[in-house]
């Protein structure tokens, strides 16, 4: 069939052919010249003529081989003239209104299937799917960073700047200072956009999530959401062109004449191509997904395309897009998920979920990542908490990491990686883990990583051990480790860390575990770095008798080692030993331990607005409030290192004042006459003076129980001073010139009362000394109060000489 020469003239493919392609096209498509015609007209040889029709067959996107593609373009050509009137008769307000209607039809026969293929999650060991969108959706707002963060020119001091070795704040070790872009917004600023993100980060649910903005008209509702799983794509049978793949998928959806609609809508620049799993795709296959991705989006560039691909995952770079990175969630991305997940579950066990995350640092920085957080929520709803033995939800977020995650949706991986089994994935990144943490480098430059790599790729069976070759594969497993699980993550140009600091320390103790390293673990036991890895492997040992016994000796070796100590501990058993209680012995020291904490120099105070009375039951978790005024707000608490009394058993204090509850009175009295010392006699100074006054005369009433001739004495103190309540003008003239030396001799009575001779004089040195004994006390007391597997005796040993002076 010939086609008439001024339609074929019209078509927009024409004009993108070259001079010689036009006279090629004409003379075969519309006067139906053969091959032979054709070379012979226009004296060209066969080899010419070949050329000029795969250019043309390229401008037309047809597929197929020899004879195949002639019928198929000629076919096509007679739908299009058959089908519509040549382009010249249309005015520009016609082609608009058609292609209009074009796409909201298209759009109205897709949409169930959009919806079905996107408007829902489900991953690990989810029973059903979840809605993405809507009331009932779990989908939270991604943000975006613009620039890669494995790209950042940055220095390891700048990566350290947020990190105190003593004091470090987990998220400091994480924290990004690129500015972050909401998600759609990136995709709204760039017509062209390759979104990285490590794995897990919630690539695939942002992509699902466009097409559901737009099929529902919230998001570029003039457009048809063309929503390709590369992966998919790449292993179809018989390998179609990415055109032809769309219009297949198109005709699934019962659209027809898809082939010429498909053109249509990508010539008008009518389509948002999402193209997911870039890194999914079969190395065999790269190459020629890739050169399909190129041309499509180079011509038909006029649309929105956006990629996905795991970061480090690419080598190709596609000259056209701009590259962004998904960014970690941040605590308020991770609350909202959270929220959205138990809302119809049951909203009190999502607040009770945030709370425990907040109060559990290490979990709280997995929750980062969306899938290891879609982890920690399925693990809480069951047994509405996080586990006690913390190292196997570990285990159970890196085999999900390792292996789960590609292998539920059946996605190999082929690099040199691949030969290391699951076994020996982990004992790799545990000897890392081991001696980065050892060296304190949270932060790795990729040379040193990479010889720790080849150290232990070298010892594999059959490996080679020239240093060339060794090289090379430590490169290609560190580049593996990254993309294929996101454990080792690029920070900066060249510079790795863990991508999350609760797994180094995972690693870290497995190592430790493996080789029965306790001997060389409890040389870290005051080094608050360590606190996590003693913990984690205490619990994955199958008896750990042997390292809480070594535990107790390097803190026995602490007190034996220093005699302000034992003056301390010797004051602490004093005491513990004069009072009549029904709490354990153990528990009772611990307490005065914590009373000692004010009487060191070192008096820090929190704020509350709340006032509560002197005898009220009190939790030492949240802190015994005393109360020194019903009117005042707010009241300054001094801080008490109470919480090992509580771990031991002191966790209440008595409704009835007892010998403890009233030394603790003392104690905070003690504290408040710290607040008083102000030559300026400001308001704040005057407000505090009260409270130690009314303070002072609450105690007065339990005194004479307890210690007549301390009842006595502070009798004598509160009548030097006018009561503020009845005589305020006399008392005011006597606070501003007497206060000073009243408030010193209510300290002096309250050392007096404790029995301190002075001996313990407070100095940087011994502050240092008494925090790192309660530390590492405390410490061992966490790890027996973990999931520690250990035999009574022991337990009844550390009870029993806690805390306990000695002699030497």
């Amino acid at each position: 069939m010939s086609i008439p020469e001024d339609f074929l003239k019209q078509l927009e493919q024409y004009s993108e052919l070259s001079h010689r392609e036009k006279e090629v096209f004409l003379k075969i498509f519309s006067r139906s010249k053969s091959r032979v015609h054709v070379v012979q007209e226009l004296n060209i040889s066969e080899s010419n003529l070949s050329t000029c029709l795969t250019g043309i067959y390229k401008k037309f996107c047809i597929t197929g081989n020899g004879p195949v593609k002639e019928s198929r373009l000629r076919e096509y050509l007679s739908k299009r003239y058959s089908q519509q009137q040549p382009s010249s008769h249309l005015t520009t307000d016609d082609i608009d209104d058609s292609i209009d209607i074009l796409v909201q039809e298209i759009r109205k026969q897709v949409k169930p299937y959009i919806k079905q293929k996107c408007g829902t999650m489900r991953v690990l060991d989810m029973r059903q799917p979840i809605k993405l969108t809507g009331k009932q959706g779990i989908y939270t707002n991604v943000n975006i960073l613009e620039e890669i963060t494995g790209r950042r020119r940055s220095k390891m001091a700048e990566l350290l700047q947020n990190y105190d070795s003593d004091n470090f704040d987990r998220f400091g070790l994480r924290r990004v200072k690129e500015k972050r872009v909401p998600g759609l917004e990136a995709v709204q600023r760039h017509s062209k956009l390759m979104v990285l993100g490590k794995p897990g980060a919630g690539k695939t649910t942002f992509l699902k999530y466009l097409a559901m903005q737009c099929i529902e008209g919230h998001f570029q509702e003039s457009q048809l959401p063309l929503f390709i799983t590369l992966k998919d794509f790449a292993e179809v049978l018989k390998q179609p062109d990415i055109l032809e793949y769309i219009a297949q998928q198109l005709s699934s959806y019962g659209v027809t004449d898809t082939r010429l609609k498909t053109e249509q809508l990508l010539r008008q620049g009518r389509a948002l191509v999402l193209l997911d799993g870039l890194d999914e795709v079969r190395e065999e296959d790269t190459k020629r997904v890739l050169r399909q991705i190129r041309e499509l989006s180079d011509q038909f560039h006029n649309n929105q395309f956006v990629i996905t691909c795991r970061i480090a995952a690419k080598e190709y770079t596609f000259e056209s897009f701009t590259e962004v990175e998904v960014a970690d969630f941040d605590k308020e991305q991770i609350a909202i998920f959270a929220q959205n997940w138990f809302q119809f579950i049951d909203q009190i066990k999502g607040e009770r979920f945030i709370q425990k995350l907040k109060r559990n640092k290490p979990i709280q920085e997995l929750a980062t990542n969306p899938l290891l957080l879609t982890l920690l929520c399925l693990v809480f709803g069951e047994s509405n908490d996080f586990p006690i033995n913390r190292s196997e939800l570990y285990k159970e977020g890196l085999d999900v990491l390792l292996k789960k995650w590609d292998a539920k949706r059946n996605i190999e991986r082929d690099q040199v990686y691949k030969n290391l089994s699951l076994h020996r994935k982990e004992d790799l990144l545990s000897q890392i883990a081991l001696i980065s943490f050892e060296q304190k480098d949270y932060f790795f430059k990729q040379k040193t990583v990479e010889v720790y790599i080849a150290e232990f790729i070298c010892n594999l069976r059959d490996a080679d051990t020239d240093k060339e070759v060794l090289r090379l594969d430590s490169e290609g497993v560190l580049k593996s480790i990254e993309a294929q699980h996101g454990l080792l993550v690029e920070r900066a140009k060249g510079i790795y860390s863990f991508s999350h600091l609760t797994f180094q320390e995972y690693f870290t103790a497995r190592e430790i575990v493996a080789n029965c390293a306790w001997e060389s673990l409890v040389e870290h036991i005051t080094d608050k770095r360590w606190r996590e890895v003693f913990l984690l492997t205490i619990e994955m040992m199958r008896k750990a008798d042997e390292l809480i016994r070594l535990m107790k000796q390097k803190i026995d070796i602490l007190y034996i080692r220093n005699p302000q100590l034992q003056l301390l501990v010797a004051f602490i058993n004093q005491k513990s030993n004069s009072i009549e209680t029904h709490y354990k012995s153990v528990a009772v020291r611990a307490f005065y331990f914590g009373l000692f904490h004010l009487f060191t120099g070192q008096i820090s105070f929190n704020v509350t607005f709340e006032s509560i009375s002197l005898v009220q039951s009190a939790d030492f978790n949240t802190g015994i409030i005393f109360a020194y005024s019903q009117e005042r707000k707010p009241v300054l608490i001094p801080k008490l290192n109470l919480e090992l009394a509580n771990l031991l058993g002191f966790s209440k204090i008595s409704t009835k004042v007892n010998k403890c509850t009233f030394d603790y009175f003392l104690a905070i009295a003690y504290a408040l006459t710290f607040t008083c010392e102000d030559a300026d006699k400001s308001a704040f100074n005057l407000a505090t003076f009260l409270d130690l006054y009314r303070s002072i005369s609450i105690i007065i009433g339990y005194a004479k129980q307890f210690d007549i001739e301390l009842h006595r004495v502070l009798i004598t103190l509160k009548q030097q001073l006018p009561d503020p309540d009845q005589y305020q003008t006399s008392f005011l003239q006597w606070w501003r010139g007497s206060s000073q030396d009243w408030v010193k001799h209510i300290r002096n009575v309250i050392l007096e009362y404790f029995g301190f001779d002075y001996a313990w004089k407070p100095n940087k040195e011994k502050n240092q000394l008494l925090q790192q004994y309660y530390y590492t006390n405390k410490l061992l007391i966490d790890c027996l109060n973990s999931d520690c597997y250990t035999s009574q005796k022991i337990r009844q040993e550390i009870e029993n000489t806690l805390l306990l002076s000695f002699n030497l």
